[in-house]
């Protein structure tokens, strides 16, 4: 008798599958979102099973069921959009524009990789991940003075490019292909 019943509401609910479908696309008034307003319903009134008195009409039940959940979620988007916002305007008062930063590292990055390769290879080693020359030297497999000497050049290429970058701001109406660049600071190494 009881299994007869819990086919007999698991039928019920398959049929209400086309009315809750219908009510959805009303709501959301996209096919997709509807689909997932009904799977939502589903889950919420498999939870809330237990709270269904026999006497319950199943259709008018799934379907404040699913008007419910649509509620739920618009608050909630309400909710998160006022958050969103709030988070907007504290990150507009503390954080500066990143432009600028970006167009910097992009130019550095720019000096950097038109080094040759064994210059690049050596200034990464030493100055970004802070290796000690003769460590450096032992990961590249040269000697010491090698690595001293493409140092050296990679960081005298580096003050040419900031050289060029200064003499370009410093004339402004100076067609040279260096105008425009910006600042270059180079660090000298250990």
């Amino acid at each position: 008798m009881v299994l007869d019943r819990t086919r007999s509401k698991r039928s019920e609910i398959v049929d209400l599958l086309v009315p809750l479908r219908r009510y959805a696309r009303s709501l959301t008034r996209d096919s997709l979102k509807a689909d997932d307003l009904v799977h939502d319903t589903m889950v919420r009134a498999l939870e809330s099973r237990a709270n269904l008195r026999p006497d319950t009409n199943l259709r008018t039940w799934m379907m404040t069921v699913l008007h419910n959940v649509f509620i739920d979620e618009q608050r909630r988007k309400r909710v998160e959009a006022r958050h969103a916002d709030v988070l907007v305007q504290l990150s507009e008062e503390v954080a500066p524009p990143a432009q600028e930063g970006q167009v910097r590292l992009m130019q550095i990055r720019k000096a950097f990789e038109s080094l040759p390769e064994e210059q690049r290879a050596a200034l990464h080693l030493v100055t970004l991940e802070g290796m000690a020359y003769a460590d450096a030297a032992a990961v590249l497999g040269i000697p010491i003075g090698t690595l001293m000497s493409r140092l050296g050049r990679g960081r005298a290429a580096l003050r040419a490019f900031e050289e060029g970058n200064q003499k370009g701001k410093a004339s402004s109406s100076d067609d040279s292909p260096e105008r425009g660049r910006a600042h270059l600071r180079v660090v000298g190494g250990n």
